[in-house]
């Protein structure tokens, strides 16, 4: 699944008649470039919430044949944010683990690598961290040397928007209501329930103009 549904308010007057997923970077649209890789990992199919300038998403993405993947969209009105959102699309999805990925991120990050990860049945979900960037210096979440996901305590790491998630990490937040997934993780990480690990290579979070600029290679 793709998170493709807010407004992009930190991209200023950019997303008032573009939605932030069709922003290009590097000469191509930030949604693209997830869609690209997900095909050459080998996946077959994509759900995408959408909600701020819908209609223009899925005109340009269309079934997803250009790609040679499938598209379902997964409509939002109102938009439920990022746990509300992924809730709703539950239905849609339908391995587990299933892999969400913010559409505002650039990463070499290889998707082909995330079916390798090791879930026991007691993890319900598996993040991927990065090093503090300059925007985010205090981190997110405290990583064990286990690898649990931990909420207090020194040397916290920044989530970076790809997670695979069991559809149980998902099962008892309410239906059709606005819920925040940092919401979602933290109680989840007070559980036990998360496991991480560090990605050392490139990774950009597409957050303002000035990091949409930005010059930066494969």
């Amino acid at each position: 699944m793709i998170l493709a549904a807010g407004r992009g308010e930190g991209m200023g007057d950019l997303t008032i008649n573009t939605p932030k997923p069709l922003l290009l970077f590097k000469g191509k649209p930030l949604i693209v470039w997830h869609i690209e890789k997900l095909v050459a990992a080998g996946f077959e199919e994509i759900i995408i919430n959408v909600s701020y300038l819908s209609e223009k998403i899925k005109d340009y993405l269309g079934d997803g044949s250009k790609w040679n993947i499938k598209i379902i969209f997964s409509e939002e009105n109102p938009v439920l944010e990022t746990a509300g959102g992924i809730k709703k699309a539950l239905p849609l999805l339908k391995s587990d683990p299933f892999i969400v990925i913010n559409s505002d991120i650039y990463s070499d990050i290889n998707y082909a690598d995330l079916r390798e990860l090791n879930f026991s049945e007691c993890i319900e979900a598996h993040l991927i961290f990065v090093e503090n960037p300059v925007h985010n210096k205090t981190g997110d979440f405290v990583l064990s040397q286990g690898g649990l996901v931990i909420n207090e305590g020194e040397n916290k790491k920044t989530f970076s928007g790809v997670a695979l998630y069991r559809p149980i990490f998902f099962e008892e937040i309410p239906k059709n209501e606005f819920i925040r997934l940092s919401t979602v993780l933290k109680n989840k990480a007070d559980k036990k329930l998360i496991k991480g690990k560090i990605f050392n290579g490139l990774w950009i979070d597409i957050g303002t103009p000035e990091r949409l600029n930005s010059q930066v290679s494969l």
